[in-house]
């Protein structure tokens, strides 16, 4: 049976949501030029991937609220897979400039969540593994 919503967690999500979309949304608003914006997606979605690490490694389950306002919320809003997919999908009459970017926005992800978890864990003082997808709630 699914566990009921702490309406305090959805409201942090919700509020830290807010806050990544407006800092994405900052960072692209000024770029101009149509072809920088698969470029900054991928510099967003990269960072974005390397905080969220970051914050995963450093809170882990000690703080909920925080986790879930930083974590779900903020670099949630912050990265977004749409704007990949879009960008990706715009450049498919070059099909590999299209599945390069593919590859190096999955690439960044995951080396910048694994290069985050390894700093969070540092600044926890938390040394260890990395726990396995299956045991992540």
């Amino acid at each position: 049976m699914p566990q009921p919503v702490d309406p305090r967690v959805l409201g942090a999500v919700a509020v830290g949501g807010a806050v990544g979309v407006l800092a994405r949304g900052l960072i692209i608003a000024p770029v101009a030029d149509p072809a920088a914006a698969p470029w900054t997606t991928l510099a967003i979605n990269g960072v974005g991937s390397l905080l969220l690490g970051l914050i995963v490694g450093w809170l882990d389950d000690r703080h909920p609220l925080a986790r879930a306002f930083l974590g779900t919320g903020v670099m949630g809003g912050f990265t977004t897979y749409s704007a990949f997919a879009v960008s990706t999908a715009l450049w498919l009459s070059t099909p590999w400039l299209a599945a390069g970017l593919a590859a190096a926005s999955l690439l960044a992800g995951v080396v910048g969540a694994l290069i985050g978890l390894f700093i969070g864990r540092r600044i926890a003082d938390v040394p260890g593994e990395i726990e396995p997808i299956e045991d992540a709630e």
